[in-house]
């Protein structure tokens, strides 16, 4: 239920915004708006302000709007009326009332931003976690337990590094960019601080998921080894682990994070898919005791890896992050920019093969996410709908003949030719379009299947 109202409220949301932004414009402009509608379909409210010629419509299926203006290409005007039409105003305001729609989404995302921006947010501290074997940052060095308190790419000049997530956000700018990263890290908060270059270039991006930070060896943030809650009927209930345990060592080998257990543990089954017995030394209240715990082996993706039925890791050192008026607005500004500019960037490369079409993503996709980011409080869900905001923005200003960006094409033409686009060609592009756009909504659609079936 909760999944089911936080995607209806998002898209609602979103849409409504997206639909003011032409609806705003086009009244500044002079004409005459006739319907806004949030949905397709029955009408289930209906209202008109005192004085306005519009009607404002709640329709039964809420997956888009519109905004219907007076136009003489799809029915009569009056001649009376024919300057509120919107098809007689220049091309300056019909290119300004079609644009107004993806603006008003990128806006939204600037102001979510800033709001979380200037009320906070609690994120785990820069503090990286042990390095997945043969990865980037464990073959630059790194072990786990380093605090990252500077990042840069080639020729860029070092910034503070805020959190974990910060973190984690530069690294995916660098990698899809095809560009390496070098972290100044330090043994601990205030201590003395190394460069250590990580070689991001060398990464085949096709596919922003998972396996990409699992493949750099930035998994997460720092994490004491700590045996959290105990499932009955486990392995780790059977070998007689408890809640608060810390894990010292896993056969002889040293236990330094979460990170490291977790992975120890995955790694605990054999070729034929049978659990193996490991011999852990952990430390209970002031003792230290040995215990045989034998991981029961699951398929994951295709591969056995091993579990315990207990939560590994203490939760994260967490910090608030909060800024200033200025600066918080500032940085939603730019975060705005970055994700428009990394979507579109993804997009192209999608385009010419460089990235991956299951990168994709479609409603029910959309719809678990909102679910979950809502679960995780208030901040994690307004950071959701910024981020589909943006996605919104960028995808409405792509040049398809039925998106705005389609219309924005026609009005360049326009104002290079000095004429319009002809009706047969505006028919064949409008068709292309669909297609195109049908069959991105078909992949996308298939992805989002995939994901949940796996």
């Amino acid at each position: 239920m909760l999944t089911l109202v936080a995607f209806v409220l998002a898209l609602g949301l979103l849409i409504a915004v997206h639909e003011y932004g032409h609806y705003r414009v086009a009244v500044a402009c002079g004409v005459k708006v006739l319907r806004f509608s949030i949905g397709f379909g029955k009408p289930l409210l209906s209202w008109r302000r005192k004085g306005s010629p519009t009607e404002f419509v709640l329709c039964a299926l809420p997956l888009g709007g519109y905004v219907r203006m007076l136009d003489e290409r799809e029915a009569p005007v009056d001649p009376a009326e024919k300057h509120l039409a919107f098809n007689t105003q220049p091309l300056r305001s019909r290119a300004a009332i079609v644009a107004a729609g993806p603006a008003a989404n990128l806006l939204l995302a600037v102001a979510l931003y800033a709001l979380v921006n200037w009320t906070g947010v609690e994120e785990p501290k820069p503090v990286l976690a042990s390095p997945a074997a043969s990865s980037l940052a464990e073959r630059a060095g790194l072990v786990g337990g380093e605090w990252v308190s500077e990042a840069a790419t080639a020729d860029a000049e070092p910034t503070p590094v805020s959190s974990f997530e910060d973190l984690r956000w530069r690294l995916t700018q660098a990698a899809l960019s095809g560009d390496d990263m070098t972290l100044w890290v330090a043994s601990e908060e205030g201590g003395s601080v190394r460069p250590v270059t990580l070689a991001l270039s060398e990464l085949d991006v096709r596919e922003a998921d998972a396996s990409l930070f699992q493949r750099m060896g930035i998994l997460g943030p720092w994490t004491a080894p700590v045996v959290g809650d105990v499932m009955d009927g486990g392995a780790a209930a059977a070998a007689g682990l408890q809640t608060g345990d810390v894990v010292q060592s896993v056969d002889g080998q040293p236990v330094s994070d979460g990170q490291r257990l977790r992975s120890l543990i995955r790694s605990a089954t054999g070729s034929a898919g049978q659990g193996i017995e490991q011999r852990w030394l952990v430390e209970r209240r002031g003792q230290r005791l040995e215990l045989l715990v034998k991981p029961v082996p699951e398929q994951q993706a295709g591969a056995w890896v091993g579990r315990v039925g207990a939560y590994i890791g203490a939760a994260p050192a967490m910090m608030t992050v909060r800024l200033g008026v200025l600066d918080g607005f500032t940085q939603g500004v730019v975060r705005t920019a970055e994700v428009s500019w990394l979507t579109l960037k993804m997009m192209g490369r999608m385009v010419i093969g460089e990235a991956s079409i299951k990168n994709l993503s479609g409603p029910l996709t959309i719809a678990d996410y909102a679910g979950k980011s809502a679960s995780l409080g208030i901040t994690s869900y307004l950071l959701f709908l910024a981020l589909i905001s943006v996605s919104l923005g960028v995808l409405n200003l792509l040049p398809l003949p039925v998106l705005d960006g389609g219309h924005l094409m026609y009005y360049l033409w326009e104002g290079v030719t000095g004429r319009s686009v002809s009706d047969v060609w505006m028919e064949r592009l409008q068709r292309g379009g669909v297609a195109i756009l049908m069959a991105m909504m078909a992949i996308a659609l298939f992805n989002d299947v995939a994901r949940l079936a796996g």
